[in-house]
């Protein structure tokens, strides 16, 4: 029996948290690589999926396998306020940019007095540097942004630099504001297009929820074909059983978990990585805690859920009315909740239940409401589906505690 077993827990649930094995993400990193390869940038990386699908942890990876192929990496989270105007997306991109330029140094000749002879002034190319030229382009914003991009792709290849990615997560959040006359997306889509047919190649890699790509086909048609949309799903159980066991393999820890323990956790998760570090971290401090008691270890299954409800699923539940709940209670009980659900089928649902059935017109203005809660999302096939992995599984476990 063991006694003690004194390790770190080696599992690391949150928003974007490194794992300590990022499982099942080959297909992907290939695909990127190949887009590396391109001489002319025709393709560039939209990475889409639910919250807990491990973008932002597979965005992070492609850094290095990037900056091994030669190319430069500069991003960052997109927050609302980039959206503002296109002044500010301009300058989010200087600003990420001149963390990769500023290393560079520019020598500019000073103009000889009297007998002098001609003399350099080195100077970085700095944030400032890069604000100097955008400020003293004429034109409109995109005209000084290209001009600034331009320059510095000078500077880079000069440097024998195969490309530069721009990396950004959170990009849902980026939108054009035609009510105040403001179209940064449009401007950030126009810009990079225009760069890379002239053959420089500047790629952008974007991370968002799945109303990304429909936003970027909305602010401009060629979009559609400006991006390779890679859509992450859930893990397959092979994958999810070495995110469960590699970790705890590489922490040498004796615990060791039986195959009912983690055919358990996979069927919990739903093949989501963060739900595996949620629930994996629950279960490796519960089983030291039983072990070190001389008790027998099994999941917690039932606490472990209702942890996860509350800290996970709660607060977006919040978000929803009274009869947004309704709604969605509706959903839960289809068949297909899981997978997508039409708005004919939610109608002929809901008349089959107790209450106010939704009439259609009903339902359609209710599913944009709780799509801009972030609860649901409407995909390119007409259809909806759940923007929260497993959240048709919390509804019908609220639904039964309601009828206890």
């Amino acid at each position: 029996m063991i006694k003690e077993c004194n390790f770190e827990n080696p599992f690391r649930p949150g928003a974007g948290h490194k794992p300590p094995f990022l499982a099942g993400r080959e297909a992907e990193n290939v695909e990127f690589q190949r887009l590396l390869t391109q001489s002319t940038i025709l393709e560039n990386m939209v990475l889409t999926g639910l919250r807990g699908v491990g973008k932002t942890v597979l965005l992070d990876s492609l850094k290095p396998i990037a900056i091994q192929k030669g190319w430069l990496w500069a991003g960052t989270d997109l927050s609302e306020s980039a959206s503002i105007s296109e002044a500010n997306i301009a300058v989010r991109l200087l600003t990420d940019l001149s963390v990769v330029t500023s290393s560079i140094i520019l020598k500019t000749k000073s103009t000889p007095t009297g007998f002098s002879s001609d003399t350099f002034n080195e100077k970085s190319l700095s944030f400032n540097a890069l604000m100097k030229i955008f400020n003293e382009t004429p034109g409109l914003m995109s005209d000084k942004l290209k001009n600034v991009l331009e320059f510095v792709w000078q500077c880079i290849s000069a440097q024998n630099a195969k490309g530069l990615v721009f990396a950004y997560d959170e990009a849902q959040n980026l939108a054009d504001q035609a009510e105040k006359g403001e179209y940064p997306l449009s401007l950030l889509l126009d810009v990079f297009q225009s760069l890379q047919k002239k053959e420089i190649r500047f790629m952008l890699v974007l991370t968002g929820l799945p109303t990304l790509f429909p936003k970027l086909v909305e602010a401009r048609t060629f979009a559609e074909r400006m991006f390779r949309v890679v859509f992450l799903d859930r893990l397959g159980d092979n994958d999810c059983r070495e995110a469960i066991l590699k970790p705890i393999e590489a922490s040498e820890c004796p615990l060791k978990l039986s195959k009912q323990s983690v055919a358990t956790i996979i069927r919990l998760s739903g093949g989501y990585p963060y739900f595996i570090q949620f629930i994996c971290k629950e279960v490796y401090d519960a089983f030291i805690q039983k072990i070190d008691s001389g008790k027998k270890a099994l999941v917690p299954v039932d606490e472990i859920v209702r942890k996860l409800d509350t800290d996970f699923f709660a607060g977006r539940w919040s978000r929803a009315t009274e009869r947004q709940r309704e709604l969605l209670s509706i959903i839960a009980k289809l068949k297909n909740s899981d997978v997508e659900f039409s708005v004919q089928e939610i109608v002929d649902m809901s008349k089959a239940e107790e209450g106010k059935p939704f009439s259609s017109s009903h339902v359609n203005q209710m599913l944009v409401s709780l799509s801009n809660a972030g609860l649901v999302y409407k995909n390119r096939y007409g259809k909806y589906s759940f923007a929260v992995p497993l959240l048709g599984h919390f509804i019908m476990r609220q639904i039964s505690y309601q009828t206890l």
